[in-house]
């Protein structure tokens, strides 16, 4: 099982496991295709939507674990 961390980008997520994206969109990261977004940590990104980025760790893995 991968586990993630807030420090990974955005487009590392999204190699992983690209059914890690609806958990992105669903916390309202829209814009998850944009170049620039692809090279954000989701720790920066999470800061920029104002969420906290562990509770996207945790639901992430909590994902990778089912």
């Amino acid at each position: 099982m991968a586990k993630v961390n807030k420090n990974m980008l955005i487009g590392q997520l999204i190699t992983l496991d690209p059914n890690i994206v609806p958990i992105l969109m669903r916390a309202g990261m829209h814009c998850i295709g944009c170049p620039s977004a692809q090279m954000e940590s989701l720790e920066e990104a999470a800061m920029v939507h104002g969420l906290d980025a562990d509770i996207l760790v945790q639901q992430i893995n909590d994902f990778l674990g089912e």
